[in-house]
C-alpha cells in the first residue's frame, strides 16, 4: 500500500514493550519519508530519561544525545525539560560525533528547565542497589548507573539544579552543588549502610565503566584516559566528595554549552507555526513508565505520549504516536517475564546473540511476543502507526522446524482469562501464557524489500502479531473503523537503515492472512 500521510507535524516514537525495540532507528526512516514534502522533520526532541536510554541510528549509538544526529538536514537537536542530563556526558557524545563529520553542536539546544545530573547521582545509584542486595537481602536490579532515578528524586523533592543555573554566577551554582553532595553522601553512608570499602570502590568501578563506553572516543584521541579518571572526585575521607574537583569539572562543562541553553519550546512553537514536523524520542518504553509499569523494573521518567508536551513545554494538541516492538520480546532486570523462552529452546541461544543492552551491554532475556502487553498498550496508550523490528532473527536451520509462538492472553490458576495486563503483581506472577502456534520459514528474508517476497509463513506470522494485538485491545467491545486501525508502516528485516519493508498491506488486509 502508499504510506498515508501522519497526521500531525507532531510525532511520539515510543517503545510498546520494555524498551530495546529499536525507537532509534525509526527517527532516520521518518525523516526520509518526509522529506522534500511540505513538512520536512526540522527538530528532534529527546523527551525523557538520560545517558540510560541507548538508542542506535545508522550504526551510531547513542545514549543522551537524540538519534536526529544522523538525520543531516534536522536543523536542531533538543533536549527537552523532561530530561535529566550529566553536561559533561553531552560533551563525551558530542566531541567523537564531530570528529567523524556528524555536525551536532551547532544545531544542539538544551532547555533551560532540564535537569543536570551529576557523579553524586551515580553513587547513589551504585549505593542504593547495594542497599538492596547487601541490606535487603534482594536480588539487584540491573540499574544502568548513570544516576537516573537519583536525578529525578532532586526534581520532586524540590532540589533540582537545571541547565538555566550555568547562565548566572558560579558561587550560586556551587552552593547548589555542594548541598547536592553533602546530601548524596549522608544518605550513602547513613541510610544507605555502604561500608567504606565499598564507597571508595565506587569511583574505580565508574572510571572502569566510562573508559571502556569511551574507548573509541579515547582511541581517536578525542579524549585522553584522565577525563574519565572519577577517582579524583572521592575526598580524603570515606563518605566526602572532593567538592573543589567536582565543582571545577561540572561548571566548565555546563558553561562551554551556554550557546546551546535556552528555551526549546519557543523553539519548537517556532518551527511547528513554519509547517515543520518535531519528532519526540522517547527514552525506554510503555512499560518502565514510573506510574504504568512495574516497580523496582522501571523508569524515573513518563516514557509515553503525553510526556512529549510536558518536556517541549508546549500545549497539548493533535500528536501522531509511533509504537514501535519487535517481533519477539526481551527484558532486563528482574521483571516478571511470562514469555520468557526455555533456555534449552534453539531460538534461545540464536536471540540472546544479538541481544545486549546498548548502555549496560547487559545481556537481554529473550521471550515470546507477548500480544496482551502491546495490545494493553494499544487500548490505553494510543498509537496510530506501528514499526516492528528483527523479523529476520527468526529464521530457523537446523533440526529444530521453527514453530512460534504468540502470547495471545494470560491464565489464572482458577482456568480465568485476562485479556489485558494485570496491575497486582502478585497475580501477575501466577499467570501462564495462553499461546496460538505458527510456522516459521527458513528462508533468509534479511534483503526482502516488499512484503509480497516474504516467505507465507513470514506473512502470516507478521498478520497474526498485528491481529492478536487488536484483538487485545478490543476484546469485549467493538473494533472502530477500518481507517482507525494502527497501521504496520514499516517492518525491519535487519539492522541496516536500509533493511525495512515498507509496503505492508493496509490493517484490515493484513489481518485476513492471520490464521482463523
Amino acid at each position: 500500500m502508499s504510506l498515508l500521510p501522519f497526521s500531525s507535524q507532531l510525532i511520539a516514537d515510543v517503545g510498546i514493550s520494555l524498551g530495546d525495540e529499536g525507537k532509534g532507528r525509526l527517527i532516520p526512516e521518518v525523516a526520509e519519508e518526509l522529506r522534500g514534502t511540505r513538512a520536512p522533520v526540522s527538530v528532534v526532541l529527546k523527551v525523557n530519561g538520560g545517558a540510560n536510554s541507548g538508542h542506535t541510528a545508522g550504526g551510531i549509538k547513542l545514549n543522551l544525545l537524540p538519534a536526529g544526529v544522523v538525520v543531516h538536514d534536522a536543523a536542531y537537536l533538543c533536549i527537552g525539560s523532561g530530561v535529566v542530563a550529566d553536561p559533561r556526558k553531552v560533551w563525551w557524545e558530542t566531541r567523537p560525533l564531530e570528529k567523524k563529520g556528524y555536525t551536532v553542536l551547532s544545531r544542539l539546544r538544551i532547555d533551560e528547565r532540564t535537569l543536570v545530573s551529576d557523579v553524586s547521582h551515580r553513587l547513589l545509584d551504585l549505593a542504593w542497589e547495594d542497599y538492596r542486595v547487601n541490606v535487603l537481602a534482594e536480588e539487584a536490579r540491573g540499574s544502568t548507573g548513570r544516576g537516573i532515578t537519583p536525578a529525578y528524586l532532586d526534581e520532586v523533592g524540590q532540589q533540582q539544579i537545571t541547565f538555566s543555573d550555568f547562565l548566572g554566577g558560579p558561587n550560586y551554582f556551587a552552593r547548589k552543588l555542594a548541598q547536592r553532595a553533602d546530601r548524596a553522601c549522608r544518605t550513602i553512608q547513613h541510610v544507605c549502610r555502604v561500608s567504606a570499602k565499598t564507597w571508595s570502590e565506587f569511583f574505580d568501578k565508574l572510571t572502569a565503566a566510562e573508559l571502556r563506553a569511551n574507548a573509541e572516543a579515547i582511541e581517536l584521541g578525542v579524549f585522553t584516559k584522565e577525563e574519565f579518571d572519577f577517582t579524583r572526585f572521592r575526598g580524603t575521607e570515606p563518605f566526602t566528595l572532593n567538592i573543589d574537583a567536582l565543582t571545577a569539572a561540572y561548571w566548565q562543562a555546563g558553561t562551554a554549552l551556554a550557546a546551546q541553553i535556552g528555551e526549546v519550546r519557543e523553539l519548537i512553537l517556532r518551527e511547528v507555526a513554519a509547517g515543520h514536523t518535531i519528532i519526540g524520542e522517547f527514552g525506554q518504553a510503555y512499560w518502565l513508565d514510573k506510574r504504568h509499569g512495574f516497580s523496582p523494573n522501571v523508569t524515573a521518567s513518563h516514557t509515553y505520549t503525553p510526556e512529549f508536551f510536558e518536556s517541549a513545554g508546549i500545549p497539548v494538541q493533535r500528536i501522531h504516536t509511533f509504537g514501535v516492538g519487535k517481533a519477539y520480546d526481551t527484558k532486563v532486570g528482574t521483571h516478571t517475564f511470562l514469555t520468557q523462552m526455555d533456555d534449552a529452546h534453539p531460538l534461545t541461544g540464536i536471540l540472546k546473540q544479538l541481544e545486549f543492552g546498548t548502555s549496560t551491554g547487559r545481556q537481554r532475556m529473550v521471550g515470546w511476543y507477548d500480544a496482551v502487553e502491546k495490545g494493553d498498550v494499544l487500548r490505553y496508550g494510543g498509537f496510530q502507526d506501528v514499526m516492528l523490528n528483527k523479523l529476520d532473527a527468526l529464521t530457523h536451520s537446523g533440526a529444530w522446524r521453527g514453530e512460534l509462538q504468540i502470547c495471545v492472553a494470560y491464565a489464572g490458576p482458577d482456568g480465568r482469562r485476562y485479556h489485558h495486563v494485570p496491575r497486582n503483581e502478585a497475580v501477575r506472577k501466577s499467570l501462564r501464557p495462553v499461546y496460538t502456534q505458527h510456522p516459521g520459514w527458513t528462508a533468509d528474508i534479511s534483503g526482502v524489500r516488499k512484503f509480497a517476497d516474504l516467505p507465507v509463513e513470514a506473512q502470516r506470522y507478521v498478520a497474526a502479531m498485528v491481529k492478536s494485538m487488536l484483538d487485545v485491545a478490543y476484546e469485549g467491545g467493538t473494533w472502530p473503523a477500518a481507517d482507525k486501525l494502527p497501521n504496520l508502516r514499516y517492518l525491519g528485516v535487519g539492522p541496516l537503515p536500509s533493511q525495512i519493508i515498507k509496503d505492508v498491506p493496509a490493517t484490515t488486509d493484513l489481518i485476513r492472512l492471520a490464521p482463523v
